[in-house]
């Protein structure tokens, strides 16, 4: 039996009597734990300390307490077969960004992709971009996909873009996230998006020309998963800067499409990218560092190209499912021997 993450703790015990082996996972942590954190700890402790083995995603969230014999790191990873991942060429991006409502361009007839089941989709939902400007073919973009959410920052993404990027490139900035109306579980993720327009709204028109919120919709899943990728594909540069992050398999995912990423230093994402080869990973405190970071990319493609490659390679040799696999097959083969 396997339990994934805090919810579950408390099953624990009650599963030992039922399955011959019991295997606790933690998708989740936190860099610098305080008192509310260690408390959590402390009231999970006794339940987790059962499990047969535990595991968590990057050794820094590891719970103080727990015996290092039954401990396994194993990352997450992610499936490059997935619609979000697969391999998109520029024909099939641009022609899912003109459906999408993302980008004009002069594709023409229906934007179709190949849907999980083997079968054919076709993006026929378009996002709701805050915008007064329309993105066009051959404008570098800055993109940043998650939730609206302030741990990810949009705000600080902003100001950064405004104030030390803008003003040392042509590109335009899009923050993407998903259509907060069917997003159940993430209550302040409307009030966040209104915090993000009216900032938008609040700006110099010609900065405000260069800036374009999108809320993708989520009525088809694989729709949203397919503008991911084709947005990511179309990215000059990725950027996740957030103020906290579990594993931020974001990153990863933007690194196996050969996009240069400009990221938080913290969390999984430090296990993910090899600072200054397979991207660039910044204090996310640091606004002018973010810039920097950004415009060194933006204004040498070469050497963005090689980041994006080193990236890929980063991704193909530690951060898809077989390695993932492997690892799950290592620990329950020690279990079942033991």
């Amino acid at each position: 039996m396997i339990l994934h993450d805090p919810q579950t703790a408390g099953l624990v015990p009650l599963m030992r009597a039922h399955c011959a082996v019991v295997v606790w996972r933690c998708h989740v942590g936190v860099d610098v734990p305080n008192d509310i954190v260690r408390g959590a700890w402390d009231f999970l402790r006794p339940y987790v300390s059962q499990a047969d083995a535990y595991i968590f995603s990057c050794d820094g969230f590891v719970w103080d307490g727990l015996d290092r014999e039954r401990l396994a790191i194993i990352a997450p990873s992610i499936d490059p077969f997935a619609v979000k991942n697969y391999s998109l060429s520029d024909a099939d991006v641009a022609s899912i960004l003109r459906a999408g409502g993302i980008e004009d361009n002069d594709t023409k007839g229906d934007a179709v992709f190949r849907a999980r089941d083997g079968g054919t989709g076709v993006v026929t939902h378009r996002s709701d971009v805050t915008e007064s400007t329309r993105i066009t073919p051959g404008t570098p973009l800055v993109v940043q996909v998650s939730r609206w959410d302030r741990l990810k920052d949009p705000t600080g993404v902003l100001q950064g873009f405004t104030e030390d990027i803008a003003g040392q490139s042509t590109a335009h900035l899009v923050l993407a996230g998903p259509d907060v109306s069917h997003v159940s579980d993430d209550p302040e993720g409307l009030q966040v998006l209104e915090e993000m327009r009216a900032a938008w709204r609040g700006l110099p028109a010609a900065l405000a020309a260069r800036v374009h919120l999108a809320t993708l919709q989520m009525d088809d899943p694989e729709e949203n998963a397919v503008m991911v990728n084709a947005l990511q594909r179309r990215a000059t540069v990725v950027v996740q800067k957030s103020l906290a992050e579990g594993f931020g398999l974001t990153v990863a995912e933007a690194m196996w499409k050969a996009r240069p990423v400009v990221a938080s230093a913290l969390g999984g994402i430090c296990d993910q990218i090899e600072d200054g080869v397979s991207g660039i990973l910044i204090d996310p405190h640091d606004l002018r560092a973010f810039g920097s970071a950004v415009v060194r990319l933006l204004s040498d493609a070469t050497a963005a190209s090689a980041m994006g490659q080193a990236a890929q390679e980063r991704v193909r040799a530690h951060f898809l499912g077989s390695r993932h696999l492997r690892q799950y097959l290592d620990l329950l083969t020690q279990l079942l021997h033991d």
